[in-house]
């Protein structure tokens, strides 16, 4: 029964405070690590099949060690105070989560362009996405912030929760540390090919599961909001698959075909012009009102989420599994 109180405050802690720069965030020193453990690696290795192998160490060493850290600062808070151990188990989740955080920065891209200051929204996008900015117009602005954003309620926010679901902040770290490998090696650039491989996959591993589960949540969440559930349901059917991440097209297409409009077309990443198979029928023009409605979607799909993995946690700890978690 504990289990589900400290997911509900986890999850409503991210709502509430999100990550408040002036503390120090895991990723961060996630980050350090990887950085460190790549550096090394080169220095040490020139070929394409060693660093291949090597990029194996990524997630022997940075997810596992995660997990082992994470593990044992509870253990030693419980041993301190049982409380501490809750608190923390509640901070460490709840830092893996950004609910928040991704409503604040598509709100920001939202609020410039409601102003009329295309300039402004274009630098708010360009924190959050890879590609160039600069040059967009409103309607490919919007798209950014919607593909961003529906993307991302998997990687921030369903995965988390179901990683800590079935093994409590030591598991939902460990997530956290797959994610941060795949946004810093699992490139298929030239630098990161070889090296970066193991994590992509393991990426693109961990969120099989999440993804789908994603659709389905956007799906009743469009339901709620008096969206195009069919529409949505169609979409994700077509052209889920059609999207370069084996997991990325089931949230996209599901918000892309309950908002009536379409999502990828070109992208230019450094100078280099790339293009991603549309999803979605162009129903409607893109406006900066699909952000809005986006980040409601994520809102409302999470808060489902987080309600039957609670009901689970409770029904878990009456059924006698409660030594899953």
């Amino acid at each position: 029964m504990m289990g589900a109180w400290i997911l509900l405050a986890a999850y409503t802690l991210d709502r509430i405070i999100g990550d408040p720069r002036w503390i120090p965030h895991p990723v961060i020193a996630m980050g350090k690590a990887i950085t460190w453990l790549e550096n090394t690696i080169r220095k040490n290795v020139t070929s394409d099949r060693g660093l291949r192998y090597a990029g194996f160490l990524f997630p022997l060493l940075i997810v596992t060690g995660t997990f082992a850290l994470t593990w044992a600062l509870l253990k030693l808070l419980f041993y301190i105070h049982p409380v501490l151990a809750i608190v923390g188990e509640i901070v460490l989740i709840a830092t893996t989560i950004a609910t928040k955080g991704l409503r604040d920065a598509g709100m920001e891209v939202y609020k410039h362009l409601r102003a009329g200051r295309l300039p402004e929204a274009r630098q708010a996008l360009g924190m959050i996405v890879g590609r160039d900015t600069k040059l967009l117009d409103q309607p490919e602005v919007v798209r950014g912030t919607v593909e961003t954003i529906s993307e991302n309620i998997v990687d921030a926010i369903i995965s988390p929760l179901f990683f800590a679901f079935l093994g409590g902040a030591p598991l939902a770290m460990a997530y956290r540390a797959v994610n941060t490998l795949d946004s810093m090696v699992g490139y298929k650039n030239e630098k990161y090919k070889f090296l970066g491989m193991a994590s992509a996959r393991l990426d693109d591993i961990a969120n099989f599961i999440p993804a789908r589960i994603t659709a389905l949540l956007l799906f009743a969440s469009a339901w709620i909001l008096g969206l195009h559930v069919k529409n949505g349901v169609r979409t994700v059917q077509q052209d889920a698959r059609k999207h370069p991440s084996p997991n990325g097209g089931y949230p996209e297409s599901a918000v892309a075909g309950a908002l009536g409009i379409r999502l990828g077309g070109y992208n230019v990443y450094h100078g280099v012009r790339s293009f991603r198979a549309y999803m979605g029928v162009p129903y409607h023009d893109m406006e900066a009102e699909h952000i809005r409605t986006t980040i409601m979607m994520m809102y409302v799909s999470s808060s489902i989420f987080v309600a039957i993995l609670v009901l689970l946690t409770w029904a878990r700890s009456i059924a006698g599994f409660g030594w899953l978690w």
